[in-house]
Parts: C-alpha cells; sequence; structure tokens
C-alpha cells in the first residue's frame, strides 16, 4: 500500500508539474482576462489661448470652477481695436461717396456723348449741304454764272463745315475715352469698397476675440490668466477638462493583443479609489507602439540584438452614470482587464 501511494503522490507530482509547466508556458493571447498596471486616466482638455494681443481686464472664472460651453472666461481690453473698426466704418463711407460720385460723372458724361452725337449728325446735316453748294458753285463758275468770290466762299464753308464735324467727332471720341475711364474708376472703386468691407469684418472678428470664452464644457484647470497682465498672441490662459468625457489609455504587450477587439467589456480599478470597479468598453487599439514615435527610433541591425516586447496603446471608453464616476480625475493610475469573448 505504501509502495501504491508512492507511486500515486509521484504521479500526482508529475501532473501538477506538466499542468503547471502548462499553464505558466502558454501563450499570453489566450488567456480569457488581459490586463496591465500601465494604464492612465485621461481626457481631451483644451488649452484656451489669446487669439489677440491685450491687457487683461477681467477674469470671469476660478480654479477648478465647471464651465459650460460659451461662458465667458476672461475680457480684455478693446479700445484699440474698437478704434481700428472705426477707422474701417468711415473707409467704408468715403469709399460709398466715391462711387456716387462716379455714378453721378458716368452720367454727365452718357449726357456728353449724346450731345457729341447730336452735334455730329447736325454737323452732317451741314456738310452735306455744303458739298452740295460747292458742287454747284464749281459748275457755275466754270460758265461765269457766278463770280470766283462766291465760289470761294462755298469752298470756305464747306471746309468750316469739314472741320466742324472733324472737331465733334474728336470730342465723341474724347467723350467715350473719358466714360472709359471713369468706369475703370468704378470699378477701382467698388475693389476698394469691397476690401473695406473686409477690413470691417476683420476689425469686428478680432474685437470679438477680445471676449474670451469657453470652446468646450468641463473644469478649469492650470488657470495662468491675470487681471492687468499683458497677453500676446497664442498665450495659454488656462485648460478646460471634459471629466464627463475621461477614458483610459492602457499600453497592453503586444503579446497580449491577439484577441482584443474594440467593444469588448473592460473592468478597471483605479488606484486612488481601492474597492471600487468601473466598467469600460474597447474603443480602439492604437495604431503604432509608443516607440515608433520617438523623435530617435531605435536601430536594432547590430550584432548584438536583444528583443524587447512592444506595448501597443489601447484606448478605453469609461461608462457614464457610474457611481464614483464624477471622483475621477486625468492622469489617476488604473489597472484595466479585458475580457475576452
Amino acid at each position: 500500500m505504501s509502495r501504491f501511494i508512492r507511486l500515486a503522490a509521484g504521479g500526482l507530482l508529475i501532473a501538477v508539474a506538466a499542468g503547471s509547466y502548462l499553464y505558466f508556458n502558454r501563450p499570453e493571447f489566450t488567456a480569457l482576462r488581459q490586463s496591465t498596471d500601465d494604464a492612465y486616466v485621461l481626457a481631451d482638455f483644451t488649452n484656451v489661448a489669446s487669439r489677440v494681443a491685450g491687457v487683461v481686464e477681467a477674469v470671469l472664472v476660478e480654479e477648478n470652477q465647471v464651465v459650460n460651453k460659451g461662458d465667458p472666461l476672461a475680457i480684455l481690453d478693446d479700445r484699440d481695436l474698437r478704434i481700428a473698426v472705426q477707422n474701417a466704418q468711415a473707409a467704408i463711407a468715403v469709399n460709398e461717396a466715391s462711387i456716387k460720385t462716379l455714378h453721378a460723372q458716368i452720367e454727365r458724361q452718357d449726357a456728353l456723348i449724346i450731345e457729341a452725337q447730336a452735334a455730329i449728325a447736325s454737323d452732317d446735316a451741314v456738310l452735306s449741304l455744303a458739298r452740295a453748294n460747292e458742287a454747284r458753285m464749281r459748275e457755275l463758275v466754270g460758265s461765269g454764272a457766278v463770280t470766283k468770290r462766291g465760289f470761294d466762299e462755298a469752298v470756305s464753308t464747306l471746309g468750316t463745315a469739314t472741320a466742324t464735324r472733324d472737331s465733334h467727332v474728336a470730342a465723341l471720341n474724347a467723350a467715350r475715352r473719358q466714360l472709359d475711364i471713369l468706369n475703370s474708376q468704378l470699378d477701382g472703386a467698388r475693389a476698394a469698397h469691397d476690401q473695406a468691407q473686409a477690413s470691417l469684418a476683420d476689425a469686428n472678428l478680432r474685437l470679438s476675440y477680445t471676449r474670451i470664452a469657453a470652446p468646450i464644457s468641463g473644469t478649469v484647470g492650470q488657470k495662468a490668466v491675470r487681471t492687468g497682465a499683458y497677453v500676446t498672441v497664442g498665450t495659454t490662459l488656462l485648460s478646460i477638462v471634459p471629466l464627463d468625457k475621461l477614458y483610459v489609455r492602457a499600453n497592453f504587450r503586444e503579446t497580449q493583443l491577439a484577441r482584443v477587439r474594440p467593444g469588448q467589456s473592460v473592468r478597471i480599478v483605479v488606484d486612488a479609489l481601492p474597492g471600487q470597479v468601473f466598467a469600460g468598453i474597447v474603443d480602439s487599439l492604437g495604431p503604432a507602439s509608443g516607440v515608433s514615435y520617438s523623435a530617435i527610433a531605435p536601430q536594432n541591425a547590430t550584432g548584438n540584438f536583444t528583443k524587447v516586447v512592444q506595448r501597443l496603446p489601447i484606448r478605453i471608453r469609461i461608462e457614464p452614470d457610474q457611481a464614483g464616476v464624477d471622483a475621477l480625475r486625468v492622469g489617476m493610475s488604473a489597472v484595466p482587464e479585458i475580457l475576452i469573448e
């Protein structure tokens, strides 16, 4: 019996050893739970910066204050920009007056052209009569029916009529060219008016930037703006953290990800809140490992190569409306456990 017991115990030890070997050396991706402690609570917070330079006239929020999208955060001194708006409005008024003047000049020029055309029509009638009279006198002077003086007067009248018509034709051409000039000036005035309107729109837009509003809803953090301080364009004034849109970024080993898919359930434990478990969903898998984004990528093409398991980021969405979720803060350490289906 003792020999049988010894054999059974030995067999049991061998089975336990073999089972332990198989369990601890199984491929990591076969586990029904995949977890990591390389994970943190994050949020896509927004840094609020000034879009114009100026002196801070008032700060309307405090650190850690909850704000809604569109709430005023700070006000800059806007006197310089109001003057710019007034200058743009004055430029528009000047251009509108110039356009009205050019319209009046064009109407007057159209009347001058009509007047010149009428004068030419009258000249044509006078010239036709002078030509006929000159031709008749030419025939009569040859027969001695009229004196040479009479013929010379007819020739002189024809020349005067021709010169008068030529003068009126030249005046008509000049009037038409002047009309072209006025139309060109009108086009330029309209372009200047459009430019002045664009300047006014830009001035009004820049003026609106002196009222700095919250671009998203969230909690104010890292407030650096102070009343009376001078800020330049791009100066970060504060940050807004949307605590209602928290997520966990977990860096899993590449050997854990063979069966991880978006939509799988996740249990999340946060170090700062012991004993509490949050529910989450795998939102997406990162496109590259963290080292792939480094400025100087590692070069492993050497004789002494040591393989290092890489980690890839997984974005885990925290389900809303859970008990205690309002106590979560960005940066907290977490331990997510993905439930493989």
